[in-house]
């Protein structure tokens, strides 16, 4: 199943890899499909623009599968700056997920990543209501070139994204429902661990964003 989120503890903007196609002056039922699907998209797309502060408040959680559009249970907005640290990190575990050790091995890869490249990612690991929620926008200054990267269980999946207009535009969409379904599936993170989930994934998206833009970038999730 493709999934697309919009907000936290679930994926936002974690893109399906749905193809809209629109073939105008035909009336088939591959015609027919694809207007549905096109309006589908036209949905999404107004939902986008919403999508920054969703993340953060954990409002709303929406679904779109190959079957249509359906909603998951709402949740109540969170703003907890008392969960935050003193001191500026990209990283932040209100979870207990990683060791220190793990922490700044990541931190350290997010630096590096952002010198070259100039996008940022951010790492929040938690479990909802558990979280500073709606506090990390100002505390990480999210941005356009912003990935925020919730590492969250609650719903089985634990890979959940937010991803700015900036890296939207180099990265493909079908990339970050690829990485969630590879290392974020239930499966994985129960046998090897939240931490090897969440080291997966930050060294699979360092890699996708230092690729050349093109055709074929992040192709393979590595």
């Amino acid at each position: 199943m493709a999934i697309l989120f919009l907000a936290p503890p679930t994926q936002c903007r974690s893109f399906s890899p749905l193809v809209f196609n629109h073939l105008s002056g035909e009336t088939s039922s591959s015609s027919r499909l694809s207007l549905k699907t096109t309006g589908v998209e036209n949905w999404v797309s107004r939902f986008r623009s919403k999508s920054l502060s969703l993340v953060f408040s954990g409002a709303l959680a929406l679904s779109l599968s190959l079957s249509g559009v359906g909603f998951a249970e709402a949740k109540v907005g969170v703003n907890k700056p008392e969960l935050l640290p003193k001191e500026f990190t990209s990283v932040i575990d209100v979870a207990g997920f990683l060791s220190n050790g793990q922490e700044k091995r990541i931190a350290q890869e997010i630096a590096d990543l952002e010198k070259d490249t100039g996008f940022k990612l951010r790492v929040l690991a938690q479990n909802y209501p558990v979280t500073p929620g709606l506090a990390i926008k100002d505390f990480w200054q999210v941005d356009d070139s912003t990935i925020v990267f919730v590492a969250d269980p609650t719903f089985g999946n634990i890979l959940n994204f937010n991803v700015g207009a900036t890296v939207d535009l180099d990265i493909p969409r079908s990339f970050w429902s690829r990485l969630a379904g590879k290392y974020g599936n239930m499966f994985y993170w129960k046998e090897k661990g939240e931490d090897a989930s969440i080291e997966a994934a930050v060294m699979a998206i360092s890699s996708c964003l230092r690729e050349p833009v093109g055709r074929n970038n992040c192709a393979e999730i590595n």
